[in-house]
């Protein structure tokens, strides 16, 4: 049911919809994301997140007043302005000591900074990630990168943090609270969401 020419239509900004049909056509059935329902719930949250399908590693090209804005903790003021425009160091500090990064001097906020559609994140994720699919962590930084990779993490996510019964009861907010860690852009996706499944429960009936 997920074609190039719907995909165009939900996403006007992606770049090479077949391919991107393809690897959701061949990716998802794997993880029981096949119903309406899961497929409308997942494009419009991966849409969402990832620019309409055209963003696949993590921006952190941010200016001094926006990482004040964007990450307080991390930068008070005076601190931002050394650290402005400059995507590798914001990266090694906001993800230093956590999600398994070592400090801000091993590098690993910038070497795990977020990837796919729904952007994974830290070394502990991207090995836990890697095991999954039977690769090294070096091998799945760069396959991240690439359409295939961006869908399976994503699905990879997705089960992981057992997503697809909210799917199926059609709770965008719940949804949007476990992927986004808070509510933003809500009203976007669920309109993606309201639209996609409006075009896959009619294409359903069609095939029944």
């Amino acid at each position: 049911m997920i074609t190039a020419d719907r995909l165009k239509r939900w996403f006007p900004r992606i770049q090479d919809p077949a391919a991107w049909a393809a690897a959701i056509t061949a990716i998802l059935p794997g993880y029981e994301l096949v119903s309406p329902m899961r497929l409308a719930a997942f494009l419009a949250q991966c849409g969402h997140e990832s620019g309409g399908f055209t963003v696949l590693v993590e921006n952190l090209n941010y200016s001094s007043t926006a990482l004040e804005r964007v990450f307080p903790k991390y930068f008070p003021s005076g601190l931002a302005a050394q650290y402005a425009r400059q995507p590798d160091r914001i990266a090694n500090r906001v993800y230093a000591d956590r999600m398994g990064n070592g400090p801000e001097s091993s590098g690993d906020g910038w070497r795990f900074r977020g990837r796919g559609c729904i952007q994974i994140t830290g070394r502990e994720n991207y090995r836990r990630l890697a095991a999954a699919l039977d690769k090294t962590i070096a091998e799945t930084v760069p396959y991240l990168e690439t359409i295939d990779g961006a869908v399976e993490s994503a699905c990879w996510y997705w089960r992981m943090r057992n997503l697809n019964p909210l799917a199926d009861a059609g709770d965008m907010v719940a949804l949007t609270r476990r992927i986004n860690g808070g509510l933003h852009g809500l009203d976007a996706r669920q309109h993606l969401y309201t639209q996609i499944l409006h075009t896959l429960t009619r294409a359903s009936e069609e095939i029944s």
